[in-house]
């Protein structure tokens, strides 16, 4: 049963319904539902589909090109000399089908471009010189490989230039889709279990596959991963690899990045790391965006000063977190139930997943159809000036000339605003005024678990946003 994806069936369904060929280039990380999402959409139903070998080499990926032929009804010839040959073949087959609309789906295409092949000309000579002749056609091709589909399909230079009709970049589950994905297994989860589920797995819909309904999400997690055998040991290093065909690299981004909470300029990045601020290290950004890892901002007021970069993957957090250095009592989420550092990276990973579900966040407050640009701000601490030094979530600058300032914290219990705790943010909104100089009126809001406990200072709050407000469904 395929859970939400409604913007992306929308546009595989248009496609289908379209009165010329479309070229659809399907991407994303591994396993966020890239081939279920268009075998669903399609009802298992293609005039041909073929998926790539892992590690096949050439003459390996012809010969199972062949077989799909074969499979989907082409004559027993002789097996293709070369991919040109077997391109033609596949021409042949959708010249005699009787199918009015023809879809062809190639997965893992990035696994089919061997060393020296003739992958991408042939490809290139199917799109331009048949397939964009016709009105029938739906060629359909997808990878989790971001970087080889952006540079070698997207961004082409040569003959497939501009040729993909659409893009889509599959990214993970929000909160309400992980809800109702628990829902279709018949697994009911209290709401803060499933949040807790979402700061360590993220959105990605084979990693919650394995959440078991006899247990809870903190049992769930030391099987899925602390246990010996756990489902997802190794899955840092497979993720990383199959996305990227040299991951070296992007792993030295992403950890630099982990160091930051708030994230880091380009340059800065490029610093730590020791990689070349070049158009390579640009790419290599970009297609960490592509797939989610990380998101760009521009801090408040500074938007001529570069974008900052933020590491905003769950998955890899935790990893770097807790991971890492493996633990080996198979028990060890359960036991540390309690812990300082779990309390400290809960409170992090919180942080995170509302930034996720900022579309959310706007829904509560009542702004959905304003334009708005959201980032992170802080500033130093230099008493001459008054300035205090204040770091602040989450800033939604709104179109309205309204800032909302979003202070994020995690609680068990209703969150208590203390009389200390309430001088920090009179403190910060007074920094944010001082050092931005601001014309727009600031609205101080608070996104929390469970809400504000009534009391003497709650009523400073201008607005509240719990997690509940976060499983909303997105776009709706």
């Amino acid at each position: 049963m395929l859970i939400g994806r409604e913007n992306e069936k929308n546009l595989l369904r248009r496609a289908f319904r379209a009165d010329r060929s479309r070229f659809i280039a399907v991407y994303g990380r591994r396993r966020v539902g890239k081939t279920f999402l268009i075998r669903e959409t399609f009802d298992y139903t293609f005039t041909f589909q073929h998926a790539g070998l892992a590690k096949g080499k050439y003459r390996d990926q012809l010969n199972a090109f062949a077989d799909s032929l074969r499979e989907a009804g082409a004559a027993n010839g002789a097996a293709p000399k070369n991919w040109m040959d077997a391109f033609r073949q596949l021409k042949d087959l959708i010249v005699k089908s009787g199918d009015a609309r023809k879809v062809i789906f190639i997965d893992e295409l990035s696994w089919m471009d061997t060393p020296r092949s003739d992958l991408m000309m042939a490809l290139e000579n199917f799109w331009n010189g048949f397939a964009s002749a016709r009105k029938d056609i739906v060629l359909i091709i997808c990878t989790s490989a971001t970087s080889w589909i952006l540079k070698n399909v997207i961004h082409d230079k040569g003959g497939l230039h501009n040729r993909v009709t659409d893009k889509l970049p599959l990214q993970p589950f929000n909160l309400y889709e992980c809800e109702k994905f628990l829902e279709s297994k018949g697994i009911v989860m209290d709401r803060y279990d499933i949040l807790e589920g979402y700061m360590a797995m993220g959105g990605v819909p084979y990693y919650w596959d394995f959440v078991q309904s006899d247990k809870s999400m903190t049992q769930n997690i030391d099987t899925i991963f602390f246990e010996k055998d756990a489902q997802l040991k190794g899955e840092f290093d497979y993720l990383y690899a199959s996305i990227f065909r040299r991951p070296e690299e992007y792993i030295r981004i992403i950890k630099a990045l982990g160091k930051k909470k708030v994230g880091m300029r380009r340059e800065e990045i490029s610093r730590e790391t020791g990689l070349s601020c070049n158009g390579a290290f640009s790419k290599r950004l970009e297609e960490l965006e592509s797939c989610g890892f990380v998101r760009k901002y521009h801090e408040f007021g500074k938007k001529n000063m570069g974008a900052v970069i933020q590491l905003i993957d769950n998955y890899t957090l935790f990893y770097f977190k807790f991971l890492e250095k493996t633990p080996t009592d198979p028990k060890y989420w359960e036991k540390t139930i309690d812990s300082p550092a779990k309390r400290a990276w809960m409170g992090l990973a919180f942080e995170r997943v509302c930034l996720q579900h900022s579309e959310q966040i706007r829904k509560k407050l009542g702004i959905s159809g304003v334009l708005t640009d959201e980032c992170a701000w802080q500033c130093a601490s230099d008493p001459d000036k008054g300035i205090y030094g204040s770091q602040i979530d989450l800033v939604i600058d709104r179109n309205d000339r309204v800032v909302n300032l979003c202070e994020i914290k995690y609680s068990e219990l209703y969150y208590r605003i203390t009389k200390d705790y309430d001088r920090k943010l009179k403190e910060k909104i007074s920094d944010f005024k001082n050092v931005t100089r601001t014309k727009s009126s600031v609205h101080l809001t608070v996104v929390t678990t469970y809400g504000l406990e009534r009391g003497k200072y709650a009523g400073h709050v201008q607005s509240v946003v719990t997690a509940n407000d976060l499983f909303q469904p997105a776009g709706l």
